[in-house]
């Protein structure tokens, strides 16, 4: 699939993975860089969004920092039940992430809540949706890694 991708698409994945300006325009600033117009790169980024080739384009917002709580959490799901249980957690709106995993706890995904205490109420109501043990793993220590992947 990145070999559909041009070089011009290339320099503007790799740059909305930088900061973003905080200006009334930033799109503008990133087509100034990169010798395009602002309609230019907000029609790239739809598309490769549509296209499936940008999986998410938004915000980060730190939920513990906001005063919230977030906790990773993971399910052993039988494989024949797999897509049945993904839409049902992935029905929650505080489910921030969900990955499927080779190994016998195969799902994992991310809540992010306003509170602790929220943290275990939809992770019970999953469990309660879906018959199957939400194991959380709580933050224990956070680790800037800078996670950037060059297209």
């Amino acid at each position: 699939m990145t070999a559909d991708l041009s070089d011009i698409d290339r320099k503007l994945i790799n740059s909305l993975q930088d900061d973003l300006p905080l200006t009334s325009h930033p799109f503008a600033t990133v087509a100034e860089e990169l010798g395009l117009s602002e309609e230019d790169v907000i029609d790239r980024t739809r598309r490769l969004r549509d296209d499936g080739l940008l999986t998410r384009f938004g915000p980060f917002f730190d939920a513990e920092a906001l005063g919230g709580a977030f906790c990773l959490c993971a399910i052993a799901v039988p494989a024949d039940q797999f897509e049945e249980v993904l839409t049902k957690v992935n029905a929650y709106s505080e489910v921030a992430h969900n990955y499927e995993r080779n190994h016998r706890l195969n799902m994992w995904f991310v809540l992010a809540t306003e509170s602790k205490a929220e943290i275990d109420k939809t992770a019970a109501a999953i469990e309660q949706d879906t018959g199957l043990q939400v194991l959380l793993f709580p933050k224990e220590r956070e680790f800037f890694i800078g996670f950037r992947v060059n297209a």
